[in-house]
């Protein structure tokens, strides 16, 4: 019987497609050599210990449709569209290697004539340009490495998500660091993921010398694995996506015809555990208001905005003062 696997799969869900990776990881047997194959339609996905606002414009993702999504891994953000396969291998850990694992990877590109080669433990360039990006996971008996293979992603959307102006946000985590990437349509006319997707198996049969069946997931095999289920409620969850966030620090002013607003944001767990308002504002119940209902609430804008419009108010003048507040909040987070 054959020591490998072979997972693909047609949806497009980024959700569903890390829950799978969790389910491998976390449940196949480690004596086996896996390799998964995937594509996320728009998707931002983050680092385990990283900021979403600090590393996406999640006002804009969210405006767009596109998801956030956290993986169970270090590393950067990126971009993913389905100009965009990922690959997983997962091991044991007392037989897992980086490099044979790039080298799967090398040996498919040079399939269509692309000359790629690994730079540093991370990457995959051509031509000194970033066409693939990894990041890896170890437990004590098992390890997985998953990355990315730019094929024809959109790299104007990439940039258009992944540069947020921060403003006087400080984050605590680990930071994106961005590089020279490129398409690897770029060098090989008229690739596609499934052309390439098919050249990695192929590839990996034979550093194994072996084969197996190619098995092909979808929804409804979360109806017969109840673990690949749990899983995926995790991956979609807010908690998770943004309640992981390591705490940090948002700092917004401003001026008002009628006084200044200078606003500190405390935020642990992707909740405000703190707000701290200074104002020359002559109307200190609205900035007293201000800052008693944002304690509590989800660092989220439509869930600030929806606060601020609740602040108890005596009469227009008030109320007028309350809206400008709660679409300036709007315009800046």
């Amino acid at each position: 019987m054959s020591s490998l696997r072979v997972f693909i799969t047609g949806v497009d869900d980024p959700w569903f497609n890390l829950a799978t990776e969790d389910w491998i990881f976390r449940d196949m047997d480690p004596d086996h050599q896996v390799l998964f194959l995937w594509r996320n339609s728009d998707t931002v996905v983050i680092g385990r210990f990283q900021n979403p606002w600090a590393e996406c414009r999640v006002d804009k993702m969210e405006t767009d449709g596109v998801r956030l999504a956290r993986r169970q891994s270090g590393g950067g953000a990126v971009f993913q569209d389905l100009g965009n396969t990922c690959f997983t291998f997962l091991s044991g850990r007392n037989n897992y290697s980086i490099e044979r694992n790039f080298e799967i990877i090398i040996r498919a590109l040079r399939r269509f004539g692309i000359d790629a080669a690994m730079s540093g433990r991370n990457d995959i360039l051509v031509d000194g340009r970033k066409v693939s990006g990894s990041a890896f996971k170890l437990t004590a008996d098992r390890a997985f490495h998953h990355g990315t293979l730019l094929i024809s992603t959109d790299l104007g959307r990439l940039a258009h998500y992944l540069n947020p102006d921060a403003g006087k946000l400080v984050a605590k985590g680990i930071s994106s660091v961005r590089s020279r990437v490129a398409n690897l349509s770029e060098f090989y006319s008229g690739l596609t993921g499934e052309v390439l997707s098919q050249a990695v198996i192929e590839e990996f049969f034979n550093t194994y010398q072996d084969r197996c069946p190619v098995e092909e997931l979808n929804y409804e095999t979360l109806k017969d694995i109840p673990h690949l289920a749990d899983y995926y409620r995790h991956m979609a969850d807010w908690d998770w996506r943004f309640g992981k966030t390591p705490e940090f620090s948002h700092h917004l002013e401003t001026r008002f015809s009628w006084g200044g607003v200078n606003l500190h944001l405390d935020v642990r767990r992707g909740i405000i555990r703190q707000a701290r308002v200074y104002s020359d504002c002559l109307y200190p119940d609205v900035i007293e208001g201000l800052q008693g209902v944002l304690p509590g609430v989800r660092y989220l804008k439509d869930d600030l905005v929806a606060a601020v419009a609740a602040i108890p108010t005596a009469d227009e003048a008030e109320k007028s003062l309350v809206a400008e507040i709660a679409d300036w909040l709007s315009d800046n987070l």
